[in-house]
């Protein structure tokens, strides 16, 4: 089962790294599926921050950005696989 827990605001390709605007919560050790137009990637997540600082759980209203190993695009769904 998947819920909805946020969208790609940014995604910076020389990092690999994307932003992402919470609409749910998240922690370390979460497992999320992007999924948009031409992205489809699952990921377990193992790090995340927040404002440059390393964080083990976020909420609704955050910002966070986290490393992936594939290329998104801003306004793709983030979905925490349950």
């Amino acid at each position: 089962m998947e819920t909805k827990i946020g969208v790609i605001d940014d995604f910076f390709a020389k990092i690999n790294v994307v932003a992402i605007k919470l609409e749910g919560d998240i922690s370390v050790g979460d497992t999320i599926h992007i999924k948009g137009h031409t992205t489809d990637i699952t990921l377990a997540v193992d790090s995340m921050q927040v404002e440059h600082q390393s964080v083990q759980s976020a909420k609704k209203g955050d910002s966070i950005g986290i490393k992936i190993n594939e290329r998104a695009r801003k306004d793709d769904i983030v979905y925490k696989v349950t």
